[in-house]
């Protein structure tokens, strides 16, 4: 029997006495000297761009005619900031949301997000939205509370003239969000609002000792307020509900830092407006989300905790590299549910490194020596190991995962590029069945179709230069001996798609392969994947000085793509422009 990882699990205090003692205890040991950071000037905060979500089409069938944003799940939709349903395009530019019609090629309507008047300057910063039929929920920043930032979401009516329904403000961080049918799920990180003493003026005479004293006298003396989320709820006629997550919603595991809180609220796209979100909250960080219908997945690998000054000194070398991950139950419209944890060593390279199947949960994490793909069946409320294979790529990292069903591809990189196929079928014993070594890596796997799997990412010398942008096409049929049919190089040059899969976009009707790049001359690469080749259709380039074509999709017989300064419409045949339309 494997051995299990430790147990992760929740405990949830409708007391909130006994809730800020525990998190004033676990923030106490985590602090340093410059806060819950690794530099001088304050504690540390999240009020980054959280992670990039990463990547098939959020569900159009087989029949459809238009392409959907890629996301890893099919019918689990992920956010982006262009958003199409066949018949229009929304996307978002500064402090706007355009809506262009599909079929006459123009602007339809244009929604002012960051106007004072309507709902309480509605959607600052908005950088990321999701669409369900006739609404869209803009995803942006508040930055009204600089020390703990705000995520802002807004929900907008797009039948007839756009308008707004409604906003919701609540502290942190936004990490990601996934949709299924009108439901959105949407994370957030937070960080408690506690203000140390000043680390700049009069203190840098002070030992670290005497700073990390200082801090956690400050830290014994914070009420349970600090560490809870506040939001604000505002509908279409200006009405205004404030709250704060409470404390019986707060889940803590046996081992927290109290740092940082996750919390997972939830919107119904087709209400009249956003409501309370309905948070649910652990006392954990996080940064990678996954989600394929029936389960959500939060991981928390840890890795800022490796930096100089972030804990308090310890003797020996910083610990080995491990990521908790946190299992909710999204099914329907209900309240997310927290039903398991569980914890492997090594850290994700992205979302795509997770994936469930048959109820288990895969994982591939790599650790200083190799990579590991574990299997986790849920026992109870722990994601206990069911079984493993290891040994990938002894001295190399992981580029890439994808799993399709029983199926797993990992592609580990130092100098070559081993692709590894897997065979998970039996959870109790996944095992190795296939390595093909070649130069390079591809660092984004798409399954092609026809037992063939296709690689996007960098050729390499045998010395493991990078020498520019690889699309390779794999034949994966026989999972024993995996080979290359085909490759299409672009030396001097690479892709968003090599880290961000949204820009990906595969057609499958045309087998248009269409990749951003980013070389001398920044365009728009128009591949062919026909029978066992890979060949070159044109390219698009926009009009303008430096216009960077980040994202593409289909439309009927349309290719469009977008670019800081505009969407441009080609014939998806023969790849002649059909019209221009200018944004900035």
């Amino acid at each position: 029997m494997p051995s299990s990882p430790p147990a992760l699990k929740l405990v949830a205090y409708d007391d909130c006495g006994e809730l800020v003692k525990g998190l004033r205890t676990a923030a106490a040991e985590a602090v340093g000297p410059w806060g819950f950071g690794n530099l001088p000037g304050g504690i540390r905060t999240t009020l980054n761009a959280g992670a990039v979500p990463d990547a098939k089409a959020a569900a159009p069938g087989a029949d459809a005619d238009f392409s959907g944003t890629n996301t890893h799940e099919a019918g689990v939709d992920e956010p982006d900031f262009v958003k199409s349903d066949g018949k229009r395009i929304v996307t978002l530019t500064v402090g706007k949301l355009i809506v262009i019609d599909a079929a006459t090629r123009k602007v339809s309507a244009t929604l002012p997000l960051g106007d004072a008047s309507a709902v309480d300057k509605a959607a600052v910063g908005a950088s990321q939205l999701l669409l369900s039929s006739d609404r869209a929920l803009v995803i942006g920043y508040d930055y009204s509370d600089p020390r703990s930032g705000g995520v802002l979401l807004t929900l907008v009516d797009l039948a007839g003239t756009p308008k707004i329904l409604g906003s919701y403000r609540i502290d942190g961080a936004f990490v990601d969000a996934r949709q299924i049918g009108n439901v959105a799920r949407v994370v957030i990180r937070s960080a408690p609002r506690i203000e140390f003493p000043d680390s700049v003026k009069g203190r840098q005479s002070k030992s670290d000792d005497e700073r990390v004293a200082a801090n956690r006298a400050v830290i014994a003396a914070a009420p349970v307020e600090a560490w809870l989320p506040r939001y604000t709820s505002i509908d279409a006629a200006g009405g205004k509900t404030d709250g704060q997550v409470g404390c019986g919603a707060v889940q803590l595991p046996e081992t927290y830092s109290g740092t940082s809180l996750l919390t997972v609220t939830s919107f119904d796209l087709g209400a009249a407006g956003l409501g309370t979100g309905d948070p649910a909250t652990v006392a954990a960080d996080g940064g990678t989300v996954y989600a394929n219908g029936p389960s959500l997945y939060v991981a928390n690998d840890q890795r800022w905790r490796s930096g100089p000054g972030v804990l308090v000194k310890r003797a020996g070398p910083a610990p080995d590299p491990k990521t908790q991950l946190f299992k909710f139950t999204i099914a329907g419209t209900a309240k997310p549910k927290y039903v398991a944890a569980g914890e492997v060593p090594g850290w994700l390279i992205n979302q795509y490194a997770l994936s469930e199947w048959d109820g288990r949960l895969r994982v591939a994490t790599t650790t200083n020596e190799a990579s590991t793909v574990y299997v986790l069946e849920q026992r109870g409320g722990t994601l206990t190991e069911a079984g493993k294979v290891g040994g990938l790529g002894k001295g190399e990292r992981i580029y890439s995962v994808r799993f399709i069903g029983s199926t797993g591809y990992v592609v580990t990189f130092k100098q070559t590029d081993p692709l590894y196929t897997l065979d998970l079928s039996n959870p109790a014993a996944p095992r190795v069945l296939g390595e093909l070594k070649i130069t390079g890596y591809s660092a984004y796997l798409h399954p092609a179709g026809d037992g063939r799997l296709l690689g996007v990412g960098q050729e390499a010398t045998q010395q493991g230069r990078v020498q520019g942008l690889q699309v390779s096409l794999f034949d994966v049929r026989d999972l024993s001996a995996p080979a290359r049919l085909a490759q299409f190089q672009v030396p001097g040059t690479g892709s968003e798609a090599e880290f961000d899969p949204h820009a990906f976009l595969f057609w499958p009707a045309t087998g248009s392969l269409v990749l951003p790049t980013n070389g001398r001359q920044p365009s728009a690469l128009v591949l062919t994947i026909h029978d066992n080749q890979v060949t070159k259709a044109g390219s698009i380039v926009h009009p303008g000085q430096y216009s960077y074509i980040t994202r593409s999709l289909v439309i009927g017989g349309t290719l469009w793509t977008v670019s800081n300064h505009g969407l441009q419409a080609n014939d998806l045949t023969t790849l002649a422009q059909q019209a221009w339309i200018q944004l900035d």
